[in-house]
């Protein structure tokens, strides 16, 4: 199996196009420690002449595929085709699904969510430009491993989706609703991806808070790509750039007491690598201590086009 990171910002990407903070306008300079970043997707592959399958459909799609030689139609395909079989996704952010929108040529794939997820859709009459005779949306319950398939069979990868602490998109917050995390265990999941091997991965691109259940999931895997938005969870406002916490927004923070760090420690995790990074946090800066001190911690920070291979 092969993971690729398409995108390893959080939502607006790096720099985010009207972020003027210290770490955008390096980035935007030039300066080589600190690499520019699309927004959080992730494509695998069970193997060569298998297709991919997308965890998410960031609104950067586009020039992901285009900077992705294996996403894009082979030479001697037809002239309305694609390798990407289908796609999930984990939860409702439009940093997650405003891609579908780019995926709307008619063109055959299928659509895996929860059925909250799957919803939000359907109440958004813009989403009606993909065209349900091309692209079939199929609702997946919580903890039971399905076989990711595509328009012309099984893909080879396996997925299940599990319940993490999180809340509901923003653009569907009203009053009070997103404050309690707990509000429905489909707003926000991690996936478990396997190949026919046994191989699998964890990806949570988005999580409020390492609970016992997600702890036990997790130990003793071989990959881990988890939500590395912020290092501390006043940093936007530290930044000057926002007052909610990361906390707030249903991302725990890395460095703080009870943050990833410190929940993970305990876990046997081959690799961990931190992915969905927002543009004030600290360790896109490759020189910076904070970058030493996850990199010190047996953490790996997510870059775009990064393979792994399981």
């Amino acid at each position: 199996m092969r993971l690729t990171i398409l995108g390893s910002a959080a939502g607006g990407g790096f720099p985010q196009w009207n972020c003027n903070y210290r770490l955008s306008r390096a980035a935007r300079a030039g300066t080589p420690q600190m690499r520019p970043r699309l927004q959080s997707s992730l494509a695998a592959s069970a193997g060569e002449g298998r297709g991919f399958v997308l965890f998410n459909a960031s609104p950067d799609i586009r020039q992901q595929i285009n900077e992705t030689p294996a996403l894009q139609p082979a030479p001697d395909a037809p002239l309305r085709s694609t390798p990407i079989r289908a796609v999930v996704l984990t939860n409702a952010d439009v940093d997650h699904l405003a891609g579908l929108l780019s995926l709307r040529e008619r063109q055959d794939f299928h659509l895996y969510a929860t059925a909250r997820v799957l919803a939000v859709l359907a109440d958004n009459p813009i989403f009606r430009v993909l065209d349900p005779a091309h692209v079939l949306r199929l609702p997946v319950r919580l903890d039971e491993p399905f076989a990711v398939e595509g328009p012309d069979g099984p893909t080879g990868l396996c997925a299940e989706l599990f319940a993490v602490p999180g809340k509901v998109a923003l653009f569907l917050e009203t009053g009070e609703a997103g404050r309690d995390f707990e509000a429905d265990p489909e707003d926000t999941v991690g996936v478990r991806i396997t190949d026919a091997g046994g191989r699998s991965a964890f990806y949570v691109p988005g999580c409020a808070r390492v609970d016992p259940a997600l702890f036990e999931r997790v130990d003793g895997s071989a990959l881990l790509l988890f939500d590395g938005t912020v290092f501390t969870d006043d940093e936007m406002a530290r930044a000057g750039v926002g007052s909610k916490t990361g906390r707030r927004m249903g991302h725990l923070p890395i460095a703080d007491a009870g943050g990833s760090l410190e929940a993970w420690a305990g876990a046997t995790i081959a690799q961990r690598v931190f992915v969905h990074i927002n543009n004030t946090n600290p360790i896109l800066d490759e020189g910076s201590a904070e970058r030493r001190i996850v990199e010190d911690a047996g953490w790996t920070v997510a870059f775009d086009g990064m393979e792994i291979e399981l």
